[in-house]
């Protein structure tokens, strides 16, 4: 949607200004002008939105003026341009109006530096930055609009489609014989992995996708819920494809073992017809739409939801039998979203178990109504990320002055806005010089395709408009898959826009490969010089977020199961799971394929891996915990108690020496079933909550303890720890 969005602003842009006969110097101005007043304004309502575009006009303005201005004056240019640079990415600590309105006037110097603008051209750049303005406005507002429902739309379809394609997999697992289990499986990790992504991705933009705040918490809550018990469901197939267990870290971990295949869905076996009937019906119940047949699809979802009721389970195998729980957990899980999408639904045809659901989720949004939710305080002063960066910057945009003179008097700013590039989204030395990297190589690759299309565009000038507006939606398309290819429609996109101003040679491409890898080069320095956060540092600091994280999910997942008050379980997983995606980002670096330290690359993926199998287990907790205090079937167990501080105790270990305090050792014990035993004082497991948790304890309880290993922890020698499963 940005890229169609910036794509149709410098479409009409570069209609207005050719009807008005503006020249192609002056369509180049406006069409770089119409994409940064497009893509740089993020803010989440419209009416922020108009602000902002409103005030970045008389930057651009002021931003181009300058630019014309101190284009005779090297030396007071380029300090302007430094300073210019550090208020732009100081400006970011200001919030999104911030950031947009710093982007808007570094882009736009940049255009003044990049067409020469001059004083006396001033006023015909001024309509053509007020042109591209006024024509980003009837875009965003008019005829590509970003209304709460759209987005909520685009939202609901994309999660719908990635849960069917789970869910397509894991019908696919169900009856794929041994020798082709590896195919599925890759299959079955990128569909689980995609599925995170959605959910992330929707958390994300949840704030400007719905009304309120309490509507976007609720359906955060809803899309965690689909998300564990679909994810779920797929570890419980696994398990009864196998003859052991399976291993959880199959699901998280390209190069992990396969499971060792058994009979325990036997095709001839009844049973296992039911269940491939009914995982197609999970699958016609996500992919429905508001004209199916509802009273159909009622039926459905009836039978389904109750597999919940553990009378209505089919004879078959116990592993079996949990699938069959699974689906009624999944089918609940869907259940949930289309009440938060959609309202409430006719339910007159409601079975004793959907009633059920339906009450559980009232009690639950009662619940989440009156949730609280706690500020963590920001960091000042140079431990702010912002003003840290806009020190790097600007240190590092120095350097690149310097040395990009000393290249070409005429083009040195290829190498300032390479190092301001490199500085955007990263967090450490080592996220700086993996995204040089691929900058480089993406501009490497772009100089060739732009030799090759400045050669066959020739003088047709509106064929290379429509190709740099081909290319520049492919550089949104691409940003979040690859920031190399990202690079390379950039690159090719310049060559056009070189040969439409008539300085097109190779000598200028081949001297943007040099530019380019000079401000990589600054950048990094400034990184490693100026206020430096190594990548050790960083994710030692992360780690230690997402170890707390998980202390904190299971901890009060465990009160909760235990019969503690009711509290927001699945805000606190998700919590979780964006430190989980801040940590795989930043430990990057170390897995990139051009690190030279090829142990520490293994043992990063292993962490990863790990992390993530155990934020699996500690989803699930949560999830489960959430049905106790108003579930009518399950009761708390207050044995659980004591199993959630063992492994809160080891979390805490970790993240001590995580943090280099190392206190304490980790301790490895007896088994989570052995303490349950222990403490049983007669009462009935099938009647509480711990034969649904137990195996999520004692893998997250293994898997803690694995986590030891790779840390250099010590573990207390009284038993030896299993291996993690699922």
């Amino acid at each position: 949607m940005a890229g169609l969005r910036t794509v149709a602003s410098i479409a009409l842009t570069l209609l207005v200004l050719a009807l008005l006969g503006t020249d192609v110097t002056h369509l180049v101005t406006g069409a770089m002008a119409a994409m940064v007043s497009t893509f740089a304004i993020k803010e989440k309502q419209v009416r922020g939105q108009a602000v902002t575009l409103a005030l970045g006009l008389p930057v651009a303005l002021t931003a181009i003026s300058l630019g014309a201005l101190l284009n005779s004056r090297v030396v007071l240019g380029d300090a302007f341009f430094v300073v210019l640079i550090f208020g732009a990415v100081y400006s970011r600590r200001f919030g999104e109006r911030g950031t947009a309105l710093g982007l808007i006037g570094f882009q736009i110097y940049f255009v003044s530096l990049f067409v020469h603008a001059t004083t006396s051209g001033l006023p015909r750049l001024y309509l053509a930055l007020a042109v591209a303005f006024a024509c980003s406005a009837v875009v965003r507002f008019a005829v590509v609009p970003e209304t709460p429902q759209r987005i909520l739309t685009r939202l609901r379809d994309a999660f719908r489609a990635r849960l069917a394609q789970l869910l397509t997999s894991q019908i696919a697992l169900l009856d794929t014989p041994g020798q082709q289990l590896e195919k599925v499986l890759d299959e079955l990790r990128r569909g689980t992995a995609r599925l995170h992504e959605a959910a992330l991705m929707i958390q994300g933009r949840l704030e400007e996708g719905t009304p309120d705040e309490a509507t976007g918490a609720l359906l955060q809550r809803r899309v965690a819920d689909a998300e564990i018990a679909t994810e779920r469901l797929g570890m419980l197939l696994l398990n009864a494809r196998s003859a052991e267990g399976a291993n959880t870290l199959t699901l998280h971990l390209p190069h992990a073992p396969l499971p060792s295949t058994g009979n325990l869905i036997p095709a001839e076996d009844p049973a296992t017809a039911t269940l491939r009937r009914e995982l197609n019906a999970l699958h016609l119940l996500v992919t429905r739409t508001g004209t199916d047949d509802r009273t159909a699809v009622a039926h459905v979802r009836n039978r389904l939801l109750g597999y919940r009721d553990e009378e209505k389970l089919p004879r078959a195998s116990e592993p079996v039998q949990d699938v069959f729980r699974g689906i009624g957990e999944a089918a609940r899980a869907v259940l949930g979203l289309r009440l938060a999408l959609d309202g409430p639904q006719d339910e007159s045809n409601d079975s004793p178990a959907t009633t059920r659901s339906r009450e559980e989720f009232d009690a639950e949004d009662i619940a989440l109504a009156t949730a609280d939710t706690d500020d963590e305080a920001d960091p000042a002063g140079l431990d702010r990320p912002t003003t840290r960066a806009a020190f790097q910057v600007a240190a590092g945009s120095v350097l690149a002055i310097i040395g990009g003179e000393f290249l070409s008097s005429q083009r040195w700013y290829w190498a300032v806005l390479t190092c301001w590039v490199v500085f955007l989204n990263t967090s450490s030395t080592g996220e700086i010089l993996v995204k040089g990297y691929r900058r480089l190589v993406g501009t490497v690759l772009g100089v060739f395709a732009g030799v090759l299309l400045a050669g066959a565009v020739g003088n047709h000038t509106w064929l290379a408009f429509a190709l740099v507006l081909f290319f520049i939606f492919a550089m949104f398309f691409s940003a979040p898959l690859s920031y190399a290819l990202m690079s390379f429609f950039v690159t090719a996109m310049l060559g056009l826009l070189y040969t439409l101003l008539n300085t097109y040679s190779v000598s200028v491409l081949v001297l943007r490969i040099e530019e380019t890898a000079l401000g990589a080069a600054c950048g990094i320095i400034a990184a490693v010089l100026v206020l430096p956060v190594h990548t050790d540092r960083r994710t030692d600091e992360l780690l230690g977020t997402v170890l707390d994280k998980l202390g904190d999910v299971v901890s009060a997942a465990v009160e909760q199961l235990s019969g503690g008050p009711a509290s927001d379980l699945l805000s606190r997983a998700r919590d979780l799971d964006t430190a989980l995606d801040d940590l795989r980002a930043s430990v990057q670096p170390l897995t990139h394929p051009i690190t030279p330290l090829r142990g520490r690359r293994q043992t990063a993926r292993y962490l990863v891996a790990l992390l993530e199998t155990c934020a699996y287990h500690a989803r699930s907790l949560a999830a489960t915990a959430e049905l106790v205090p108003y579930s009518k079937n399950v009761a708390a167990d207050p044995r659980l108690e004591r199993a959630g501080l063992r492994i809160a105790r080891n979390l805490a270990v970790l993240s001590s020496y995580v943090q280099d305090e190392r206190t304490g050792e980790i301790e490895s014990g007896a088994s989570i079933a052995s303490l349950l035993k222990a403490d049983g004082a007669g009462m009935q497991p099938t009647r509480t909550v711990a034969s649904r948790v137990l195996r999520h304890l004692q893998r997250l309880d293994e898997g803690v303890v694995g986590l030891a290993r790779p840390l250099d922890v010590p573990v207390a020698d009284r038993a030896e720890p299993k291996a993690v499963r699922n």
